[in-house]
């Protein structure tokens, strides 16, 4: 397996648009993308848990019914959550992307972002959606188009072998603010020209996403809009894997590599973020334990704001595994913090230790900083990604709608 260029557009047959049709008060931005497959697609989507859920879900849920899908179309600016005329504006959405692309209004998968609670300009999207110039190789512009907060495109191609033919994988997505595990303000669309069945699909998305989506967090939130979507057009010419074994191995492998890029680039781009944070919890009873203790120490404002500061305060890191409410050994704890400029222990044994404040200062100074917490409880072991938390976060919330 090899990292490419070409995100969504790596596969083989699928083609990717992106235009400002007038959403965004914006008049420079690009509001609005679409992804097409030459044929049709295999296809499955995982959700937010938030009881509330935007018009775009509930219709893609019901396009995906039958694991099939061809096409994309999703706006920024506009979230088409708890607003008036949601469902009836998304339809229409999938409607106006049909009749330009050329395909079944069912087999459009639909997504939105932005504000929550306004009404979607939908008139703006049916006028304009027609002109949009679809390439094979337009993904970067599409990955640019699905951004609001965000500072940095996301985007990752990877190709690998399976059943003897070349495949490949790639992804973009949009994720900054309102981030928390369970996802989070996050769209994500996957492409892969590898023939897999929409059912094998499902089980490796449900699978991973938790080890990658799931285990990132910005800001304690949960979004109403979250989705992760893949798209299979089979172009590759490999025999369809439509059971587990060795090409579903690889796939999932590949697939894996991609998700847990793009949630780290999540984390890395959170709002006003100055730096992205991986926190691993190993030697934990369990994986389940782990994860729950890693989550826990990543969602930590105020071990986030110590991050920001730079601050070697490695008993705010125990504070949090305390209230996460998974059972440790609090007198066998083991905390190191590390970057590209070393790594220092600063606690063991759940107890402080004598350490060099000014190493700990320049380690944590670095662009990545690690949080490596171990216990001697079992082969348990997570990882979870967030970010410092500093005042731009607050000055872009502060105003987000205005």
């Amino acid at each position: 397996m090899k990292i490419i260029e070409g995100g969504v557009c790596a596969a083989k047959g699928f083609k990717a648009g992106a235009m400002r049709c007038g959403i965004r008060k914006s008049q420079t931005k690009k509001d609005l993308a679409m992804i097409l497959s030459d044929c049709m697609c295999s296809a499955s989507a995982v959700y937010t848990t938030n009881r509330v859920k935007a018009a775009p879900i509930l219709l893609t849920r019901e396009h995906l019914a039958d694991g099939k899908a061809q096409a994309v179309i999703v706006n920024s600016g506009n979230a088409n959550a708890c607003a008036p005329f949601g469902i009836e504006n998304a339809r229409r959405e999938a409607k106006a992307a049909a009749r330009a692309l050329g395909v079944k209004t069912e087999d459009v998968i639909v997504a939105s972002t932005g504000v929550i609670g306004q009404t979607l300009p939908i008139e703006a999207i049916e006028d304009h959606v027609d002109a949009m110039e679809m390439k094979y190789d337009n993904s970067l512009t599409a990955a640019e188009a699905i951004m609001t907060t965000d500072t940095k495109v996301k985007t990752i191609a990877v190709e690998f072998e399976a059943d003897g033919k070349i495949c490949r994988i790639g992804g973009i997505c949009k994720g900054s603010g309102m981030i928390h595990p369970n996802m989070g303000t996050m769209l994500c669309f996957i492409t892969t020209d590898c023939a897999i069945s929409s059912e094998m699909i499902r089980k490796a998305l449900l699978t991973l996403v938790k080890k990658t989506f799931n285990r990132v967090t910005v800001d304690g939130d949960t979004s109403t809009n979250d989705m992760c979507t893949v798209l299979s057009n089979g172009m590759a010419g490999n025999r369809e894997i439509a059971a587990e074994g060795a090409d579903y191995d690889v796939f999932c492998e590949a697939l894996h590599t991609v998700m847990e890029d793009l949630a780290r680039k999540i984390a890395a781009d959170g709002e006003g973020a100055s730096k992205l944070m991986t926190c691993t919890v190993s030697g934990a009873a369990d994986e389940d334990t782990a994860e729950k203790l890693a989550k826990s120490i990543a969602s930590s404002a105020l071990v986030k704001a110590a991050m920001f500061g730079s601050d070697a305060n490695w008993g705010r890191v125990l504070c949090a595994m305390g209230y996460s409410g998974a059972p440790f050994d609090t007198e066998a704890v083991l905390v190191e913090f590390a970057s590209d400029e070393g790594s220092i222990a600063v606690c063991e044994n759940g107890r402080g230790l004598d350490f060099d404040e000014d190493l700990a200062k320049k380690i944590l100074s670095r662009d990545e900083v690690k949080i490596n917490v171990t216990l001697r409880e079992g082969t348990g072991e997570a990882t979870c990604w967030g970010c410092d938390l500093t005042y731009d976060y607050v000055k872009i919330n502060g105003d987000y709608r205005t």
